[in-house]
C-alpha cells in the first residue's frame, strides 16, 4: 500500500530566485532556523548536460530522524535499535533544472530505516505561464509514504517473536500495521511541509534584502568563523 500527499505553493519570487533558495535552504541554520535538523550538506554530483542544457545535480543531506516518535513505540526494540527515536537519517536529493524552459524537478528519498517506512517527496518548481507572470513561482509537493514492516515482521519473527516483543500481530495484520506508519508519517509531513515553506520563504527574504552576493558573503564568512 502507498499513501500519498499533495500540496500546492506559489511564491511571490522569480523561479531563478526560487531555485537558489532551494540549494541555500540548508546551508546554516542562521539563514534558515527552520532547517536545524540538518546536520549537514554534500554534494555528490553536479553537472550540466551539454544537449539540453539542463543542471543535473545529486546530493546526501544528514538529518535528525523524522519518523514520528509513536512509530518506535509501536515497533520491537529489536526493529529499531532501541531509544526514542532520537536518530539520525540520510536522505537522497536529486535535482534538474532547466532554466530555459523554466521548471526544476526535484526527488528527496531516505536512505535509512527504509524497511520500517519509505518516504519520497517529489516537488515541481514552475513559472506560472498560464497566468502570464514572471515574478511568481508555482511549486507542487507530492509526498509518497510505504511501509513494509508488516511483512517484514512476518517474514523475520513469525508470530511468537512478535508477541513476545510486547505486541500481537495477528490481531493487527501486516496492512494494518504498515497502513498506521503510513498515516502517522503523514500527518507529520503536513506539519513538516509548512515549516519547510516558512524556510524557503525566510530564504528568499534574505536574497531580496541584502542581494544573491550579499547573501553567499554571509555564508563565506560564516563558514571562514567555523573552520
Amino acid at each position: 500500500m502507498v499513501l500519498q500527499h499533495s500540496t500546492t505553493h506559489t511564491y511571490s519570487h522569480p523561479f531563478p530566485t526560487v531555485t537558489l533558495a532551494y540549494f541555500l535552504r540548508y546551508s546554516s541554520p542562521r539563514l534558515n532556523p527552520f532547517a536545524t535538523h540538518v546536520l549537514s550538506t554534500d554534494t555528490i554530483s553536479s553537472h550540466v548536460d551539454p544537449e539540453t542544457q539542463r543542471l543535473h545535480t545529486t546530493r546526501i543531506h544528514l538529518k535528525k530522524s523524522r519518523m514520528p516518535g509513536a512509530v518506535y513505540k509501536l515497533l520491537p526494540t529489536s526493529m529499531t535499535g532501541g531509544g526514542s527515536g532520537d536518530k539520525s537519517s540520510y536522505v537522497l536529493e536529486t535535482s534538474i533544472v532547466d532554466i530555459r524552459e523554466g521548471w526544476m524537478s526535484t526527488e528527496s528519498r531516505n536512505l535509512n530505516f527504509t524497511g520500517v517506512l519509505s518516504v519520497i517527496e517529489r516537488q515541481h518548481f514552475a513559472i506560472p505561464t498560464n497566468r502570464g507572470i514572471t515574478s511568481e513561482t508555482d511549486v507542487t509537493t507530492t509526498v509518497d509514504f510505504r511501509s513494509k514492516i508488516g511483512e517484514k515482521l512476518r517474514d523475520k519473527f513469525g508470530q511468537a517473536q512478535a508477541q513476545s516483543d510486547g505486541w500481537f500481530f495477528s490481531g493487527w495484520g501486516a496492512k494494518r500495521i504498515g497502513s498506521t506508519i503510513e498515516s502517522l508519517a503523514s500527518n507529520k509531513t503536513q506539519d513538516q511541509l509548512g515549516k519547510s515553506r516558512d524556510g524557503m520563504r525566510l530564504v528568499l527574504e534574505r536574497i531580496r534584502n541584502t542581494g544573491m552576493i550579499g547573501v553567499l558573503e554571509t555564508l563565506r564568512r560564516e563558514r571562514q568563523i567555523q573552520a
